[in-house]
């Protein structure tokens, strides 16, 4: 298994402010997120190819830990750092998921996220065909090391929290997500042109709505935290 957990946050976002965003998430929010209790890592990325700037993942125990007291109680009293940045994020998507299958293991440096809207009458077909079939496989080549399927619960995602109000506009959510990683970004980008390009994915009845290619940046996990 190459994720931690069953439950796992997605955020993509833009900054107008990157370089006071990068010192706040990685000296104070990370490890802030990484000190509440079913949180198991967290990693940031910059993007090598397309948009936004950032993706953001954090690795939960399971996806009741994304709607916790502990973990509201953050949200709903953000830092003055927090209050800052918080202002600053663009285009920002933030699902909240439960891990549907995830192969591999250890993790990338390089990451590619595909947002894919399964067609209703056709998304047992395209699960069954992802987790039987093609991530188990990708898993395993040259340059990948990992390879998940994370579905989005828009409920989840949708509550309301004082960090939520400090952002410029709504946050926009995933339905599912594809999370393939790896140390080779040739290998890892080439899949958006073999076997999870538009019209693969769209055989078996998925939409891809965005696409990108991120260098992992800096990682955190909850043993760091409670070493410090």
């Amino acid at each position: 298994m190459s994720l931690l957990g069953n439950g796992a946050m997605v955020v993509w976002c833009d900054s107008t402010a990157p370089d006071d965003h990068d010192d706040w998430h990685s000296h104070e929010h990370l490890s802030e997120r990484l000190s509440v209790p079913g949180f198991r890592r967290g990693r940031r990325g910059v993007a090598t190819d397309g948009e936004p700037r950032y993706v953001v993942i954090y690795e939960v125990d399971d996806l009741s830990v994304l709607t916790s007291q502990p973990y509201l109680d953050r949200l709903n009293n953000p830092t003055p750092w927090t209050r800052r940045s918080l202002p600053t994020l663009r285009n920002v998507n933030r699902s909240l998921c439960s891990v549907t299958a995830s192969f591999g293991s250890g993790i990338g440096t390089h990451l590619l996220t595909i947002n894919l809207a399964p067609e209703p009458e056709r998304a047992t077909d395209l699960k069954n065909w992802l987790v039987n079939e093609t991530l188990p496989g990708l898993s395993t080549r040259a340059g990948v090391v990992g390879a998940s399927l994370l579905e989005c619960d828009r409920i989840a995602s949708q509550v309301d929290t004082e960090e939520k109000r400090q952002r410029e506009a709504p946050d926009a959510i995933a339905d599912w997500i594809l999370l393939i990683e790896g140390y080779d970004p040739s290998s890892i980008q080439s899949l958006t042109q073999t076997d999870l390009s538009p019209a693969r994915l769209a055989g078996f009845g998925g939409s891809t709505d965005h696409t990108a290619c991120y260098h992992v940046s800096h990682i955190l996990t909850d043993r760091d935290v409670a070493s410090q």
